[in-house]
């Protein structure tokens, strides 16, 4: 009976003890939860901080802006290279943003010009080629001008379509109001070998955007504006010059005669310095070249001999425009006086736009060479006497 009993009293003891073991099993994976956030929050924090990535300032003209420089910053964010805030509006601003340090980089359709102290300190690094354009509405039957007939525009000579072929009515010419302009001023530094040149255009707009749309709804507007730009404008009209379309191929060799470098521009003692060289590289890479060539630009390297070609679109330039002028030098040349004007324009045209191409040495040395050669003659005339 007692063995009895004292069974029964185990199994009793046993039927409490389960429960509480139970319970303590149960327990033990909630702590282990609670315990794993808190570890995942040390390993966490344990990590190093992701470094921001660079951010660059850009600031320039319209024609970069839309030619190459939207899509080389989306790019270069999407490869996470670096960051950029565009501000496009205008050359001057652009160019001027850079040297007062509010700007790091500046977008411009065209060379420093020469004796502006705010782009004296500024490095432009050639990017593409670009042709400029004649433009007017797809409504207007002319299909061609001559440069000479340019000059005559621009100059307030010829006035009215009739003139030029077309049906009467005045020849509405459109420009972009903002002083030195990336494209007014190449094309005008083409025609008359001066940027600055003063021309009559009654129509002024706040950029190249505004005077592509003004040009669109008026059969009689007329304006510069470029390949990369007007090409994918159904709107637009883009004339041939001198009988030759605007087109990657004849601007490559030179054949369309209003071809023109695009730049970006920086300062050489700019503290993002090292941030501002690694673009220059992306804009070097591949990638970036795709996007050249995807908007109808000529990457800058691979039309290798347009700089050299400069002294023979100058002569090719003066004699259709200014034949008097190279009648004169002719004449000149007969006597043994020949002209300084193209191998000096050549030269500095390659010192502005391409100081470290191959042939610019080359051309600062001709033109040296034949300034030389002219003071010897004046002295040999001097010792003569």
């Amino acid at each position: 009976m007692k063995i009895i009993l004292r069974a029964c009293a185990l199994l009793l003891l046993l039927c409490l003890c389960v429960p509480a073991i139970a319970q303590t099993a149960e327990k033990k994976p909630s702590a282990d939860k609670k315990a794993a956030p808190a570890a995942a929050k040390k390993t966490a924090k344990a990590k190093a901080p992701v470094p921001a990535l660079p951010s660059l300032v850009w600031r320039g003209d319209h024609n970069t802006a839309r030619a190459f420089m939207k899509d080389f910053a989306k790019d270069y964010e999407a490869s996470k290279q670096g960051r950029f805030a565009l501000t496009p509006f205008s050359t001057i601003s652009g160019l001027d943003a850079v040297n007062d340090g509010t700007a790091d980089i500046a977008g411009s359709s065209r060379p420093p010009m020469p004796g502006r102290a705010e782009e004296a300190t500024t490095n432009f690094y050639p990017v593409a080629w670009d042709g400029l354009v004649m433009i007017t509405s797809p409504k207007n039957p002319v299909g061609n001008l001559t440069l000479k007939q340019i000059q005559q525009i621009y100059l307030g000579h010829l006035t009215n379509w009739a003139e030029l072929g077309g049906p009467d009515g005045p020849i509405n010419l459109y420009a972009v109001a903002g002083p030195l302009d990336g494209s007014e001023y190449s094309l005008r530094d083409i025609i008359f070998h001066h940027g600055d040149q003063a021309v009559a255009v009654p129509r002024l707009y706040v950029n190249v955007d505004k005077l592509e749309e003004g040009i669109a709804i008026d059969p009689h507007g007329l304006g510069v504006s470029t390949l990369s730009s007007a090409h994918a404008n159904p709107g637009l009209k883009m004339l041939t010059v001198e009988g030759i379309a605007a087109s990657p191929a004849s601007i490559a060799d030179g054949s369309y005669p209003l071809y023109s470098p695009l730049f970006l521009a920086s300062r050489e003692d700019s503290p993002k310095k090292e941030a501002i060289q690694n673009f220059m590289r992306y804009v070097g890479s591949e990638p970036a070249q795709a996007v050249l060539r995807r908007h109808s630009l000529v990457p800058y390297g691979e039309a290798p001999n347009l700089p050299s070609r400069q002294a023979q679109r100058v002569a090719y330039v003066d004699a259709l425009v200014r034949p008097e002028v190279v009648a004169a030098a002719a004449a000149a040349a007969s006597t043994g006086s020949a002209p300084l004007s193209a191998p000096v324009a050549s030269a500095d045209f390659l010192t502005r736009t391409a100081p470290n191409a191959p042939g610019t040495q080359e051309a600062k040395d001709r033109a040296a060479q034949i300034l030389l050669e002219k003071q010897a003659q004046k002295s040999d005339g001097v010792s003569g006497h």
